[in-house]
């Protein structure tokens, strides 16, 4: 298994807890590819799910500086 989440045994991914999401954004603000991240389907999923509701609550911006 080389899923972060699988790794940790973590069953869901909240949109709550920026600190982990912030590694899953590109420098450009996009959310990065399965085959950068290193996640399973379902947790990729899981996380580009999460970002986007974060971004709507402006709990994450949706472009760094």
């Amino acid at each position: 298994m080389h899923c972060y989440f699988c790794r940790h045994n973590t069953k869901e991914i909240d949109f709550i807890e920026t600190e982990t999401l912030k590694p899953f954004i590109s420098l450009l603000g996009k959310i990065k590819a399965r085959k950068k991240t290193g996640l399973c389907s379902r947790h990729q999923k899981q996380v580009s799910q999460a970002i986007k509701r974060a971004r709507e609550l402006a709990l994450l911006p949706y472009t760094k500086k």
